[in-house]
């Protein structure tokens, strides 16, 4: 679609794909009683527009709208991280306070303290109906049961299964062009909503503010250059005032707002394909080989394995790095790693740094990405193992069998997997929500040399993990079923990174709970023990080799049982060939 003179605007991505949870919202969480969250804000004074405290908003969701403090929390915490740039530092001493409070009454004080504002919240809120079920849609499209829109594209051709919109920018576009009217009347000075929630007339509601505009763009970037290559990404507010603009937004410079049908139409006519999306990563993004034997850094810095397969098996691997600007990469740069199947691929690289990461269909593979990441989405992947670098926003494991994580990260949410083992360092309680059966947690068990320096860049401190306190969110979670438990002490092992790498990072980041660390230092000491057992034995020389035979004929055949073997063969080769370079 042609967008015309002047600007081009569409619809950012992650609020969508993480800050919109995968679930259906609780039915109080419409758009009637959003309304009434900003009128009821706006009579609260300062505690309450145009910052909402979280006191303010706590008794709102409680006592209101019957949610519990678990989740009004997470939505809180998640949409101010969301719409607050934070700085590494002040993420990371925002968490030590957390770590430091003793008792809950202490952590209610320290949240006390922290608002959002108030009109991205109340958007933030709303596109939570991403995941709604709609009976009325499901009945005009003549559908037997109610369903979820269908993505337009899939990374292998084929359209994304109901419910799964983490990789559908196309559903995040159609939402905005759906809903706009509505958007802009809970972000509207004029209280004018009948309470009905029906379809909203674009001229009722009069004019637009400034301060609505600029909360819109919570959700709707854009730029005022045509040309594709390094765009000049602006805020919304910036571009519906330019000179060449505000014919079509109707702005009014005297008045200092906007027609409110004129900026509806104009954002309308306006939006077009996210130039950062994963269908435009698809079509226009560089291919990366990543070859078996180790490239040539170019400044990037980059640590290259592979696997054992033919490079035809490789899987697809894209990204769009070379096109977003340098100061816009958060939540623009990705790399799609799509059909990796057999294969061992580690990476470290300055490609990778702050990128999000979409690691779809994923068969029988262990994939290493050890730089500062910025989110990661793990799709339809199964019997895969992902070591992941310090991811400082979010993680979503959704519709998985098998896979294994093993991450730091601010928050991880898992959804529609099932047998998911998941070793964690994250300052947030994991979020599994529904369609979720048999998922194992377990503390970080791992490190490499230059993890430390990579989680202080990524405002990740060891000192605050609440990876065994996870939050049950959805309509199919029973007390009496638990569908998650926590990792047994006895089937705890810590875990290897293989690769050579610079940096001062000795040991895993904050220790092992007490009880996983005295399996691992029990079970060091059987080895001692049988290894003193085998020295102090007097077998002769012969005896000695005879001995030695028969313990490594055991561990291949062990290595062939448990299918490490794969594992380490695949390992190898580009290993060697990156030693000999």
């Amino acid at each position: 679609m042609s967008v015309g003179v002047g600007a081009e605007l569409w619809v950012r991505a992650e609020p969508f794909s993480y800050g919109s949870l995968p679930v259906a919202p609780h039915p109080r969480l419409n758009f009637t009683n959003i309304k009434k969250i900003v009128i009821y804000a706006k009579n609260k004074g300062s505690a309450g527009y145009p910052k909402l405290s979280y006191s303010v908003w706590k008794h709102i969701a409680c006592n209101k709208l019957h949610l519990t403090e678990d989740l009004a929390w997470v939505y809180f915490e998640t949409c101010y991280f969301l719409t607050n740039d934070l700085s590494p530092s002040e993420r990371a001493d925002r968490d030590e306070r957390f770590a430091s409070s003793e008792t809950q009454e202490d952590k209610n004080q320290l949240r006390f303290q922290y608002s959002v504002d108030t009109l991205k919240f109340v958007l933030f809120l709303y596109i939570q109906q991403l995941y709604r079920v709609s009976l009325r849609a499901s009945l005009v499209a003549g559908d037997e049961w109610p369903t979820q829109t269908l993505s337009s594209l899939d990374l292998d051709g084929r359209s994304t299964p109901r419910g799964s919109k983490s990789l559908d920018d196309h559903s995040h576009l159609v939402f905005v062009q759906t809903n706009l009217a509505e958007m802009m009347e809970l972000l509207s000075d004029t209280d004018s909503g009948s309470g009905s929630g029906s379809s909203v007339d674009p001229g009722s509601i009069g004019s637009v503010s400034l301060a609505a505009v600029e909360a819109l763009g919570f959700i709707i970037a854009g730029t005022a250059e045509k040309s594709l290559e390094k765009k000049t990404l602006m805020p919304l507010q910036d571009i519906a005032v330019l000179q060449t603009v505000i014919y079509r937004s109707g702005y009014s410079k005297a008045t200092r707002t906007f027609s409110s049908r004129s900026f509806q139409l104009w954002i309308k006519d306006f939006l077009c394909q996210n130039p950062y999306s994963v269908s435009a990563c698809i079509a226009l993004g560089t291919r990366l080989t990543w070859p078996f034997a180790a490239e040539e850094s170019g400044g990037g810095g980059e640590h290259t394995g592979g696997g054992a397969t033919s490079r035809s098996k490789r899987g697809k691997i894209a990204t769009n790095a070379h096109v977003v600007p340098k100061e816009h990469v958060v939540g623009n740069k990705l790399i799609i790693m799509s059909q990796v199947s057999k294969q061992t691929i580690a990476r470290s690289s300055g490609t990778l740094e702050r990128s999000t990461v979409k690691i779809h269909r994923s068969h029988y593979s262990y994939i290493y990405l050890l730089s500062p990441l910025r989110a990661v989405t793990i799709e339809k992947c199964r019997h895969t193992t992902v070591i992941l670098g310090p991811v400082e926003a979010f993680i979503h494991v959704s519709n998985c069998e098998n896979v294994t994580v093993i991450a730091s990260c601010r928050t991880i949410m898992v959804s529609g997997s099932t047998l998911c083992s998941l070793y964690l360092l994250t300052p947030n309680r994991p979020l599994l929500l529904s369609g979720n059966d048999t998922i194992l947690l377990a503390p970080y068990h791992t490190h490499y040399p230059p993890l430390s320096d990579q989680m202080t860049r990524s405002g990740i401190t060891p000192s605050l993990n609440l990876w065994d306190r996870p939050l049950c969110i959805g309509p199919d979670h029973r007390d009496d079923t638990p569908i998650w438990e926590l990792l047994p002490p006895a089937d705890f092992y810590t875990f290897a990174v293989p690769f050579q790498m610079e940096g001062p990072t000795k040991s895993i980041p904050g220790g092992l709970p007490s009880r996983y660390q005295r399996a691992v230092t029990q079970r060091q000491r059987q080895i001692d023990s049988w290894q003193r057992t085998v020295k102090e034995a007097g077998l002769s020389r012969e005896q000695r080799k005879e001995f030695q035979a028969l313990v490594e004929n055991r561990f291949h055949v062990w290595l062939s049982e448990t299918g490490h073997k794969r594992e380490l063969d695949s390992l190898a080769v580009p290993l060697q060939q990156h030693d000999s370079s």
